[in-house]
């Protein structure tokens, strides 16, 4: 699993000539309520191992959370049932708001 800064995350999105990411947001409900990276995919980190049949194995896999270490910890999981495309978002989507969308709301 690679770390990938909000900045990269930003250049990658918004690269044509790339094929994009699924951006999947491991937080709670209400936490994704409050703010998310447009496009991603809800997926609570409970709910991974169960749902985990969703996910592409044959693309890349951008792992969001509030700082990192949730997603990480799925990133972990998802590394261990043969996914080999995953990315962490360093800093989570605290790091996109503050660095990427100051409009987003933090908490």
């Amino acid at each position: 699993m690679q770390q990938l800064t909000a900045q990269e995350l930003k250049a990658w999105l918004d690269d044509p000539s790339r094929e994009r990411p699924v951006v999947l947001d491991v937080r709670e409900p209400w936490e994704f309520q409050i703010c998310h990276i447009p496009g991603s995919l809800h997926m609570p980190m409970h709910t991974v191992p169960a749902r985990r049949n969703e996910l592409p194995t044959d693309s890349d896999i951008v792992l969001v959370c509030h700082h990192g270490a949730r997603s990480f910890q799925v990133g972990l999981f998802l590394e261990r049932v043969g996914f080999n495309r995953l990315h962490n978002l360093y800093g989570g989507v605290d790091a996109w708001a503050r660095q990427i969308d100051p409009a987003m709301p933090t908490y």
